[in-house]
């Protein structure tokens, strides 16, 4: 297995994410945390909005100034507005997709040069959501199908150069959903995944050794209701 380096973990001060970082430490690699808020420890941090491709880019500069090499990047950071289309104003809706996707795409794009270096490893966030489409989810199953798109395409353009690992996580008990209004919420009888469970997949998927590739990982509490 290989050693899991430099790991950029966007979305990494909660969630997956945080998750994600605790995760690569336990097991000897090096998480960096992109996100907007701090991730509230001692784990290198570069603070961006991940809808900014300019901010995306300027905080990839900056890994590659202090830490000189990009392993792996794990694109987790992800966000929501439920409703239907009419009732979500456009700057909600269109926040969804400019970080969901245009941010994973523009954080793909700047940390390549680093990762064909090393001939690390993607592992990009979709959702049960980017394969089956719900009522009142317009922004974040376009986002996460295009997630899914976006990474099998990727996978196919760098074989042989950069590892591509499409993650399909079904739902994850975590403060994704607090601020959402109360019927968009889990029930509370609701089976989620910790994710925790979910970032040793990451993990798992980042170890693999050169030329043998987790192409996709599809993980779900036992009784998903948006899977199959």
């Amino acid at each position: 297995m290989r050693p899991l380096g430099n790991t950029l973990i966007t979305g990494g001060s909660s969630g997956l994410g945080a998750a994600t970082a605790e995760a690569v430490a336990a097991e000897g690699g090096f998480p960096i945390v992109i996100d907007r808020q701090h991730p509230g420890n001692d784990l290198p941090f570069e603070q961006a909005d991940l809808a900014d491709r300019t901010q995306v880019e300027q905080a990839v500069q900056r890994v590659g100034v202090r830490h000189k090499r990009i392993d792996a990047l794990v694109n987790a950071a992800g966000t929501d507005a439920c409703g239907t289309l009419t009732d979500v104003s456009a700057d909600d809706w269109e926040r969804v997709v400019r970080v969901n996707l245009l941010g994973t795409a523009a954080m793909t794009r700047a940390a390549l040069p680093y990762l064909r270096e090393s001939h690390g490893t993607i592992v990009n966030c979709a959702s049960t959501l980017g394969l089956r489409a719900l009522s009142d989810a317009t922004a974040y199953c376009a986002s996460k199908f295009g997630v899914v798109g976006f990474t099998r395409a990727l996978a196919a353009e760098l074989a042989g150069q950069v590892q591509v690992t499409l993650l399909v996580p079904g739902g994850m008990s975590t403060h994704f959903f607090d601020d959402r209004p109360e019927q968009y919420k889990p029930g509370p009888d609701a089976k989620l995944n910790a994710p925790e469970d979910v970032a040793r997949t990451v993990v798992f998927a980042l170890s693999q050794p050169t030329g043998c590739e987790v192409r996709e990982l599809v993980v779900c509490p036992s009784q998903e209701t948006s899977w199959p």
